[in-house]
């Protein structure tokens, strides 16, 4: 059972640094203040973001908000190992969750964030030789010494989940999960998420509607434009509003930087969707009736 309380929509901050919007230091800081002041208190790292850069300048610019660390919730990841400047060793891109490396890539996210602990630690992606008695070694040490909260994966299956939490509990998957990439809620990931106590996190929440142009999103953009007068929302928000509704309890992360979007994102955590329109959604993703 997790020990931390994620706000209801998190804040994905990947494409703060160098990979995308390249936000200086008091950019990323009204970004974060932005975020708090709109119930967006948890925010969401990996150690790769920025080629292993984004980390440092997100702990700059928390250091300078002089936010109190109680305000807000940290989460990181580690195990991809990146071909990049920072990581000159590596001659291909590959996975290490060997103990030693999960504590090292934990203890340079907490100087890199200017923290003494993350909230939830995940492990970024599964790997065919992870071993789980090492990884709960490493995790129950970690967690010992109060440098993590709470332990979970991201983009692991539920066969490769069962075989991690054997050995040390996990609290959180990270998986993709949106109306256009709706797979987990039939491929029975979610089910087992919720028989074991596994709260999902949604990476890519308004999945391909606005970066791309298919059947699929034509259809669906036709079906907001006529949801935008029954509820005055954007779609971004009703696609959020779609995830939140689902009995998993799922927690979508937003990784927009975008501030009259983020000041709208946070009205899903209030909507109530119509059960109809939730179907309706999925059925215009699907192309079909429900089955």
């Amino acid at each position: 059972m997790s020990k931390t309380v994620l706000s209801p929509i998190i804040s994905g901050t990947m494409n703060w640094g160098v990979w995308d919007k390249n936000l200086t230091t008091s950019e990323m800081e009204n970004m974060i203040q932005v975020s708090i002041e709109n119930k967006i208190t948890t925010f969401d790292h990996a150690d790769i973001y920025g080629s292993y850069t984004t980390e440092a300048d997100f702990g700059k610019a928390f250091h300078a908000s002089k936010i109190q660390r109680e305000k807000l919730q940290l989460i990181t990841k580690c195990g991809i190992q990146m071909i990049a400047d920072k990581r000159p060793e590596n001659k291909i891109k590959h996975y290490d969750y060997s103990k030693d490396y999960i504590i090292k890539s934990v203890e340079k996210s907490l100087k890199n964030l200017k923290t003494d602990y993350v909230d939830v630690f995940l492990l970024h992606r599964p790997s065919p030789l992870m071993q789980a008695d090492e990884i709960a070694e490493a995790v129950e040490k970690l967690k010992g010494e109060g440098k993590i909260i709470d332990f979970g994966l991201s983009n692991f299956t539920s066969s490769q989940t069962e075989l991690i939490r054997q050995k040390t509990e996990v609290s959180y998957n990270q998986v993709q999960f949106s109306a256009t990439h709706y797979e987990p809620m039939l491929d029975g990931s979610l089910d087992y998420m919720q028989t074991q106590g596994i709260r999902p996190l949604s990476w890519n929440p308004l999945g391909t509607v606005f970066r791309e142009d298919t059947k699929q999103t034509r259809r669906l953009k036709k079906l907001f434009s006529t949801l935008l007068e029954k509820y005055h929302l954007g779609a971004d928000t009703l696609l959020l509003a779609w995830i939140l509704k689902h009995p998993a309890k799922v927690i979508p992360i937003a990784g927009t930087v975008n501030i009259a979007r983020i000041q709208s994102l946070s009205k899903a955590i209030e909507l109530e969707m119509d059960k109809e329109d939730w179907f309706a959604i999925w059925t215009e993703s699907m192309g079909d009736d429900v089955p």
